[in-house]
C-alpha cells in the first residue's frame, strides 16, 4: 500500500521464468517504487519509530510525488464536524459554476498517508472529470480503530450531501472513491448509506487497488510481494491488524467488503494494478458487483504496482489510469439523475450560482 514498510515478505521467488526483481513492472513504475525506497531509507528509524513520527516520515519522502500538476480556480480547507470529532476536507474545484462532486478517500493502511501527500491524485481528478473533488482527513489506526475512520467518512458525505451546494457542488451528482484502504472505506460507506436509505444518493464508486478482504491467498504473496514490488502481504497484514479491533472483524462486511452483499450499490470504475497482491481480490470484487447487478467497469493495468497513480509526473501508465476512471467519472456523473437512486428517475433541482 506505501512502500513505506513496517514489516516486510521474506524470501524470495520467481514466477514465469522471472526472477522477483521487478523485471515484468512497467519501467517508468519499477523506477517510481525505486525512488520512493530511496526516500525512506534516509529514515533509519521508520519502523521502529511510533505511528505519529512515522507519518511524518511517510509524508516527507511522499511530498515530491505530490507537486506539479493540474492548477484549481480554488482550494479550500474546512473542519466538518462528526459523532468522533472534526475531521478536515479539503475541496478542490477547476472550474466555476455548479459541478458534481467526488469524495476521495486516501490509502495508506488506514494507518499512514493524508490529504497533502495524496493532493496530486485529488486535483488530476478534479481536472480531467471537471467536478470537484473532496479529500477526506479520516482518523488514522491503531490510535482510531473501525468503526471509527468508517463513521467519519459516513458523516462527511451526508455533510456534503447537505452542505455541498454552498460549496457550488451538486449535492444530487454525488461519487465516493479512493486507493487502497480509501477504496475499502468507499465501498463500506455504500453500505452503510444504501442500509440507511440516504438521501441523495451517490452515483458512482471510483475504486483504484482496494484493500476488500483481510487474507491475501499465498500465490498473489509469492508472485508480488517481493521487495521489489511495492506492498508486502506482511505489510498488509500489519495495516489489516492496525484497522480491526479484533480477529472477530475480519467476519464484517464493513471491514471486509467481499463479505457483502452487494445489490443496490452505486456504479463502480475498478482500478486494477496487475503487480499487486490484491488484484486477485479486486478481480473478484468486480465479479460479484457484476453479479449483484451493478454496473461495473474494470480495468487491468499491465506492469502497474499498488500507489502506482502517485505517479503520473513520470509514468504513463498512471497517466492513462487517471484519464481512464476520470473519463467513467465524468460520463457516469452526467448520465445520473440528481437526488435518487442510479436505479430511480427524477427531477433536477434549479441552478444556484456559486459564491
Amino acid at each position: 500500500m506505501t512502500n513505506d514498510r513496517r514489516a516486510t515478505a521474506g524470501g524470495r521467488w520467481c514466477h514465469d521464468d522471472a526472477a522477483m526483481d521487478g523485471s515484468d513492472l512497467d519501467p517508468d513504475v519499477r523506477r517510481f517504487i525505486r525512488t520512493i525506497g530511496a526516500a525512506m531509507a534516509r529514515y533509519p528509524r521508520f519502523e521502529r519509530a511510533p505511528y505519529p513520527e512515522a507519518r511524518r516520515f511517510a509524508e516527507e519522502a511522499r511530498a515530491p510525488w505530490r507537486q506539479g500538476g493540474p492548477e484549481m480556480l480554488e482550494s479550500r480547507e474546512i473542519a466538518v464536524p462528526t459523532r468522533h470529532g472534526t475531521a478536515r476536507i479539503r475541496i478542490h474545484r477547476p472550474a466555476g459554476g455548479i459541478l458534481p462532486g467526488l469524495v476521495y478517500l486516501h490509502g495508506g493502511g488506514w494507518t499512514l498517508f493524508s490529504i497533502d501527500t495524496h493532493d496530486r491524485v485529488m486535483r488530476e481528478y478534479a481536472s480531467r472529470a471537471g467536478c470537484c473533488v473532496i479529500g477526506v482527513d479520516y482518523a488514522l489506526s491503531p490510535e482510531r480503530k473501525f468503526p471509527v475512520p468508517l463513521e467519519q467518512v459516513v458523516d462527511v458525505v451526508d455533510w456534503v450531501a447537505e452542505h455541498g451546494m454552498a460549496f457550488g457542488i451538486e449535492a444530487g451528482r454525488l461519487a465516493i472513491g479512493g486507493d487502497s484502504a480509501g477504496a475499502n472505506l468507499s465501498v463500506a460507506a455504500c453500505l452503510v448509506r444504501r442500509d440507511k436509505a440516504s438521501r441523495p444518493s451517490l452515483h458512482a464508486m471510483l475504486l483504484n487497488y482496494g484493500a476488500f478482504a483481510s487474507h491475501c491467498s499465498d500465490e498473489a504473496c509469492r508472485r508480488f510481494g517481493g521487495p521489489e514490488y511495492m506492498l508486502s502481504c506482511e505489510e498488509m497484514n500489519v495495516y489489516w491488524r492496525n484497522y480491526m479491533r479484533s480477529d472477530a472483524d475480519a467476519r464484517n462486511p464493513l471491514v471486509c467488503p467481499l463479505l457483502a452483499a452487494l445489490e443496490g450499490l452505486p456504479p463502480a470504475f475498478l482500478a486494477i494494478a496487475e503487480c499487486d497482491v490484491l488484484a486477485e481480490q479486486n478481480r473478484e470484487m468486480a465479479r460479484r458487483l457484476k453479479d449483484a447487478g451493478v454496473p461495473t467497469h474494470s480495468e487491468v493495468y499491465a506492469g502497474a504496482s499498488h500507489s502506482f497513480l502517485e505517479a503520473v509526473s513520470v509514468a504513463g501508465i498512471a497517466n492513462r489510469a487517471l484519464a481512464d476512471g476520470a473519463g467513467w467519472l465524468r460520463e457516469t456523473l452526467q448520465a445520473a439523475t440528481p437526488g435518487v437512486r442510479p436505479e430511480e428517475a427524477g427531477g433536477a433541482p434549479g441552478p444556484q450560482a456559486w459564491p
